[in-house]
């Protein structure tokens, strides 16, 4: 079994803590490594060398830095496999899917080559008698992301990305269930010519990120998790004066209305609902159609695509459609979610519990499910399932359909599949979500947006990559410069505008 080790300063440092969290194989239920649990003292001692790389790294001018970011760029695509293979063996994707998390995070990365632009400030000559006004962007110092299990290449390269080229160091705490992938992202950087000490990836659980939270030199703080950690991580963040921007829970609702294409319908919620295991902030969990005709004719679709479904190990190929959840806690989580269904009166029609994969029983393997009638006030709606279950809510109107997402909680990501073109327009318009897909079943905006939910998905008021993140890991410092040439002396007594 592997004993894995801290990334610091462009080397890998054994853990002191003496405290470790095993890397499981969720297919097979393996233990595959152990990941060092930081202490406070560690992770303060990776921040000072941290700020150390950071002052040199600031003065690289960004031509400089974009040319590193090209050459990470085409090192990620040459290391695809190499990547998706890790991955899919600590997260348990299938290999696909793994490339595609890579492939994702590499956009951004992409983005991040024309850093150069995205940084620039602005400039007004003559704004006044002899003054010019300009304004710069300059990095915040040490910055750190928190990154879950679920994407780990992806997120790190989201949050990662933005920072570094804008003149940061990054200070990143991968997931300990999935810690690899980030560590091999870390080689690769520094393969690509990115300074020692610029990223730094230090595993630990709360109290390396409490350490994190607390840490004054660490200026900026982005997360991706469940609700109630990101709302506790927003708060301690802004209480001890640091930015952040941090991404909880969902529950995505797709509406179907009854002009809708009913096959494409279906394939969308099979892909939406079930790929990745379900273990996206953007599945489409719960499928609202509109009218019962509607409902049973997704119903009639979605079955026979549902018992077709592949569910097994990555090392089966690229046929399996999905693999197991990343947990033995989480199958049961799962499973007892489902169990509820059934309790509180919702129609199973399919049961992904019990699913047994020859030669894998000690997987977390977790069927494809699918509820019919449910109601928003049983557990199986209100929950964040992340798992492969999907869950339908008919109703009778587009517009209960509509005030059903209203009065939901979150606001990650939603859909609506129609042919009425005024129908799609009024729904992007009213929903109070911060991503929308016409037609569309998981609306991810390409890396030259931005991503961000409302309500209780997102916490902050910047989003993920894109043009917010630049804003968020950077400060805007404003200079009003004045030359004295041909202009007349005298002291000025009161506030007034430039003229």
């Amino acid at each position: 079994m592997e004993e894995l080790k801290h990334f610091i300063n462009g080397t890998y440092v054994a853990g002191t803590s003496g405290r470790f969290s095993e890397v499981r194989n969720p297919a097979t239920g393996e233990v595959i490594a152990k990941v060092p649990l930081a202490t406070p003292a560690e992770l303060d001692a990776a921040v000072e060398k941290a700020a150390a790389a950071q002052k040199e790294w600031a003065k690289v001018n960004p031509q400089r830095r974009a040319r590193i970011f090209m050459k990470f760029g085409a090192l990620l695509n040459e290391n695809m496999d190499r990547l998706a293979e890790c991955m899919s063996r600590e997260h348990g994707k299938t290999l696909p899917d793994a490339r595609g998390d890579v492939q994702r995070g590499l956009e951004v990365v992409e983005v991040c080559m024309g850093v150069p632009s995205l940084i620039k400030g602005e400039y007004t000559a003559d704004a006044g008698t002899g003054i010019d006004l300009y304004s710069m962007r300059q990095p915040l110092g040490v910055v750190a992301g928190i990154t879950p299990f679920n994407f780990p290449a992806m997120i790190p390269l989201w949050k990662m990305s933005p920072a570094i080229a804008s003149g940061n160091a990054m200070i990143l705490k991968p997931s300990e269930r999935t810690p690899m992938t980030s560590l091999m992202l870390a080689e690769i950087f520094k393969e690509a010519g990115l300074p020692d000490g610029v990223l730094q990836v230090v595993h630990g659980d709360k109290e390396a990120v409490d350490a994190i939270l607390d840490n004054e030199t660490i200026q900026a703080v982005g997360f991706v998790g469940s609700t109630p950690i990101a709302q506790y991580i927003y708060g301690r963040a802004a209480t001890n004066g640091k930015r952040a921007q941090c991404f909880g829970g969902a529950k995505n609702h797709m509406i179907i209305m009854p002009d809708a294409d009913m096959d494409k319908a279906a394939d969308a919620l099979i892909g939406a609902g079930f790929g990745a295991a379900g273990e996206r902030c953007m599945a489409i969990s719960v499928a609202v159609p509109v009218g019962k005709e509607t409902a049973d004719a997704l119903i009639e679709r979605l079955v026979p695509k549902i018992e077709k479904l592949k569910v097994g190990p990555y090392t089966a190929g690229d046929d399996v459609d999905y693999g197991p959840v990343i947990t033995a806690q989480a199958k049961e989580r799962i499973e007892g979610l489902i169990a509820s269904g059934v309790e509180q009166g919702a129609k199973l029609v399919t049961d992904g519990r019990d699913l047994n994969i020859q030669g894998y029983e000690n997987g977390y393997f977790v069927g494809p499910t699918l509820f019919d009638e449910v109601t928003p006030e049983m557990e199986i709606y209100k929950e964040e399932v992340f798992g492969p279950v999907l869950s339908m809510v008919r109703k009778d109107s587009y517009e209960d359909a509509l005030g059903l997402i209203l009065d939901n909680q979150y606001g990650n990501g939603t859909a609506i599949y129609t042919a009425d073109g005024d129908v799609a327009r009024d729904f992007v318009n009213k929903v109070e979500v911060g991503m929308v897909g016409v037609n569309f079943p998981i609306p991810v905006p390409l890396s030259y947006y931005s991503f961000g939910g409302w309500k209780k998905s997102a916490f902050g008021d910047l989003d993920q990559y894109g043009p917010d993140a630049f804003k968020f890991y950077t400060k805007t410092k404003k200079v009003s410069a004045r030359w004295f040439s041909g202009i007349k002396d005298g002291a000025a007594m009161n506030f007034k505008s430039i003229d």
